[in-house]
C-alpha cells in the first residue's frame, strides 16, 4: 500500500484545520503544534490502512486470486489469518511512515516525498520497456521502437520538465523595509534595509498531484471492492463508479484537473495562514512601501498570492491532465505529471537543503 494511507491522512488533518479552530491554532503554535498535528496524522493513518488493506485483500479474494477460506472475518477458521494479515499490511506502511520520518529528522529532504520519489524511480526501467518495447511487438500497429517514436516521447518530457521546473521556481518578489540603527561617531542615525518576500507560483509544490491522486485512488479501490457484492442494485451502482473513474475517459481527467487546481489554492492558503506573515512583519516593525502595516498588508499579500497562485494552478491541472489526452496507448505512463512532478520538486527540495546545509556548515545529520 505503500505510503497512500498517510496521504489520505494528511489530507483529512488539511482539511479539519480550516474546519476544527482548535486544530487551527495547532498549526499555529510553533514545533510544538506541528508535533501534535503530525501525531493526529499517524493515529487516523491506522484505521485508513486497515480499512484499504481489506479493501485490497478482499478484492484479491474476489477475483479469485486468495482462497475465500484464507480471508474472511466471519469465519472463525479464517480470522486470525486475516487479522493477521490486515495487521501486516497496516505495520508496513507505518513502518514506511515512521522511515520517512526518520529521514526528516535526521538526513536532508522530506522523507515521505523521497519514498514516493524512489517508488516512482524503481518502476521507471519497467515503464519505459514496457512503453517503448514491448509494444512494438503487440502487433498494434505502432511502431513504439523506432527511433523517431522514442525522440518524440523524450523530447515532450523534457519539455514537461524544463516548464515544471521554471513554475516551481517562479516568484514575485514583493519589497519590504526593515528598520536599521547605524552608529555615526558619537550619534546613531536610523535608516531602512530593503529586501523582499518571495511568493511562489507554486508555493504548493506536488502536494496537490498527490493529494488529487490519493482522493481519486480510495473511491476506486471501494468501488472495485463492492461491484462484486451479491447485492444487485449496489453492483449496478458500484460498477457505474469505477467505469466512471477509468483514467482512459475523458470525465477522469477532468475531473483529476479540478482536483489539482482546488487543491493547489486549498493548501497555499493553508501554507499562507500558518506564517501569520502580515503579523509578524508588524511586529519586527517592517512594512510594505505604500502600504499600511497590519490588516491593509495581509490584505495586499492575500491578493497578490491568489493571483499568482491562480496561474500556478493552471498549470498543474494542465500538465496533469494533458498527458491522459496526448495519448491512450501505454505510453502516457511515461508521461504521468504526477510522478514528472513529484520526482522534479523532490530533487529540487533536496537540492536546496543540501545547499543550505553547506552554506550552514552543519553536517551532523550526515555523520550521526
Amino acid at each position: 500500500m505503500g505510503v497512500y494511507p498517510y496521504i489520505t491522512a494528511s489530507i483529512v488533518v488539511q482539511l479539519l484545520q480550516g474546519i476544527i479552530p482548535r486544530m487551527g491554532a495547532l498549526a499555529r503554535e510553533g514545533e510544538a503544534g506541528r508535533a501534535r498535528l503530525s501525531q493526529i496524522t499517524r493515529y487516523i493513518t491506522v484505521p485508513l490502512a486497515l480499512l484499504q488493506s481489506f479493501g485490497q485483500m478482499s478484492l484479491l479474494v474476489s477475483i479469485g486470486a486468495i482462497p475465500a477460506s484464507q480471508f474472511n472475518l466471519f469465519d472463525r477458521t479464517a480470522f486470525v489469518p486475516t487479522v493477521s494479515t490486515l495487521l501486516s499490511l497496516t505495520a508496513g506502511t507505518l513502518f514506511l511512515v515512521w522511515l520517512g520520518e526518520l529521514i526528516t529528522e535526521r538526513g536532508v529532504g522530506n522523507g515521505i516525498s523521497l519514498i514516493i520519489f524512489a517508488n516512482i524511480m524503481v518502476k521507471l526501467p519497467q515503464t519505459i520497456y514496457s512503453a517503448l518495447i514491448s509494444g512494438s511487438s503487440s502487433g498494434s500497429g505502432v511502431n513504439n521502437g523506432s527511433l523517431i517514436f522514442v525522440a518524440g516521447i523524450a523530447l515532450l518530457a523534457l519539455s514537461m520538465t524544463f516548464a515544471m521546473v521554471f513554475i516551481y521556481m517562479a516568484q514575485r518578489r514583493v519589497p519590504v523595509e526593515y528598520p536599521t540603527k547605524r552608529r555615526l561617531g558619537t550619534g546613531v542615525r536610523g535608516g531602512n534595509t530593503t529586501t523582499y518576500i518571495p511568493l511562489q507560483i507554486n508555493s504548493a509544490g506536488m502536494i496537490p498531484i498527490i493529494f488529487a491522486n490519493s482522493i481519486l485512488l480510495l473511491p476506486v479501490i471501494i468501488s472495485r471492492f463492492l461491484t462484486y457484492s451479491q447485492n444487485k442494485p449496489v453492483q449496478d451502482i458500484f460498477t457505474k463508479i469505477a467505469g466512471w473513474l477509468d483514467p482512459t475517459k475523458i470525465q477522469y481527467g477532468l475531473l483529476y484537473g479540478l482536483f489539482v487546481f482546488v487543491f493547489t489554492y486549498f493548501y497555499a492558503t493553508v501554507i499562507w495562514e500558518q506564517q501569520e506573515l502580515a503579523n509578524n512583519l508588524q511586529k519586527q516593525g517592517a512594512f510594505i512601501p505604500g502600504v499600511r502595516p497590519g490588516p491593509r498588508t495581509n490584505t495586499y499579500l492575500s491578493k497578490i498570492l491568489n493571483r499568482i497562485t491562480l496561474g500556478g494552478a493552471l498549470f498543474l491541472a494542465i500538465v496533469a491532465v494533458a498527458p491522459l489526452f496526448i495519448t491512450r496507448s501505454g505510453t502516457n505512463q511515461l508521461l504521468q505529471a504526477g510522478s514528472l512532478l513529484i520526482v522534479v520538486g523532490v530533487v529540487l527540495d533536496t537540492v536546496k537543503q543540501l545547499q543550505a546545509q553547506m552554506v550552514m556548515r552543519n553536517y551532523s545529520g550526515f555523520l550521526s
